[in-house]
């Protein structure tokens, strides 16, 4: 066991490309770091007498749901390079397994790795349509576009049974509330019904996020997500249907799928997208040991190519939280990639997004009241 804090009287961590992989069938991580916050972390250790466990041939890692008592359906942001200041999120964890997934980290918060953990142990709300409900009706609430979908994906497979994502759907859909979703799961057409009598009122947007086309890197990125395949049939459906549909070609990755951009777009916007964004990778916290890990595991030929280009788009580092760089990175490769994505944009006749509809907003009369018992008030 090593203590979190350095000294030089005790081993350091070896590196990422060193330690034992935990790689598991259907998942993501090949790692479980212990959370940032714990002040003590346990890692094998070779001692030369061959005593290390090996952890080649691991069973299957099953998912366990762990229930939310949390007593607020919305979380609020006011970040000036995000698009929308609240969201809505039925689940924490994600079972998708997307190795590179920026809100990894937020499970530390929970006690719980961002490795492994965040795609086997999935918190979510059981009650997230009726807190939605109460913080709707206050008389305080001022009615702007809610992000579904901004942390986890709201259609990972739980939601198949759950129904938790469905449920807000119908707690907004009551309220003529707007959204937008982003998804990698072609489940979102589950709720076609739902979407479709919104989109007639201009009250929502939905995004397939699109990392690849290539069915193989997709398996070993986000192992339990739609195939891209899927994922471009989706937006076909959505835009058949009168749907607003776009893609989210995130994150690009630097030496391993950027390269795709283009073709990304093109697929997509010959499905019927109408709008398209782009992120750069971006590796806070765990995620910067944990991702290095990851493609020493599956990519050991290109790693150090990959992790070089990363920085090159990161000022030197892994990471860059500063806003208006985050997403976008900086530097000549960044600044080649932004204008490969303006030229896509342009080629293919992507439009600008139309704001969401407010004015259908309105407080559904709760079982028991009349027009008149509102009317006094």
């Amino acid at each position: 066991m090593h203590i979190r804090s350095p000294r030089a009287d005790l081993p350091q961590l070896p590196p990422p490309a060193s330690r034992p992989s935990l790689r598991r069938r259907g998942r993501g991580a090949v790692s479980n770091p212990a959370p940032r916050f714990d002040a003590l972390e346990s890692e094998p250790f070779d001692d030369g007498w061959a005593t290390i466990e090996d952890f080649t041939d691991l069973p299957p890692l099953p998912t366990t749901l762990i229930r939310d008592a949390s007593r607020s359906a919305l979380s609020w942001n006011q970040s000036p390079d995000i698009g929308f200041d609240r969201a809505v999120n039925p689940y924490r964890g994600c079972e998708h397994g997307c190795v590179y997934c920026y809100a990894r980290p937020t499970h530390a918060y929970l006690g719980y790795s961002p490795g492994l953990d965040f795609e086997a142990k999935l918190i979510y709300k059981p009650d997230v349509a009726a807190l939605l409900e109460r913080e709707l009706r206050k008389a305080s609430y001022v009615p702007r576009p809610i992000a579904l979908g901004s942390n986890t994906d709201p259609y990972q497979p739980i939601e198949r049974t759950l129904r938790l994502t469905r449920a807000v759907l119908e707690t907004l859909e009551r309220f003529g509330h707007p959204l937008s979703i982003v998804t990698k799961s072609a489940g979102v057409l589950r709720d076609l019904d739902i979407l479709q009598r919104l989109a007639a009122r201009g009250l929502v947007r939905v995004f397939l996020s699109v990392t690849t086309l290539d069915a193989g890197l997709a398996r070993r990125m986000e192992p339990r997500a739609a195939t891209p395949e899927r994922r471009i049939a989706a937006i076909a459906a959505l835009a058949q249907a009168g749907i607003p549909a776009g893609v989210m070609a995130a994150p690009m990755i630097p030496g391993l799928n950027d390269c795709e951009l283009e073709k990304i777009l093109e697929r997509a916007a010959r499905a019927g997208a109408a709008h398209a964004g782009y992120v750069l990778l971006r590796l806070p916290h765990e995620l910067k040991e944990m991702f290095e890990a990851w493609l020493s595991e599956h990519f050991p030929d290109r790693a150090k190519h990959v992790l070089s280009l990363i920085r090159e788009t990161r000022a030197g580092a892994l990471s860059d939280a500063r806003f208006g760089d985050r997403f976008i990175g900086s530097g000549p490769y960044a600044d080649l990639l932004a204008a490969r994505f303006a030229r896509g944009l342009k080629q293919w006749g992507f439009a600008e997004r139309a704001p969401l509809e407010t004015r259908h907003f309105a407080v559904p009369t709760e079982a028991g009241e009349t027009k008149a018992q509102l009317s006094l008030f």
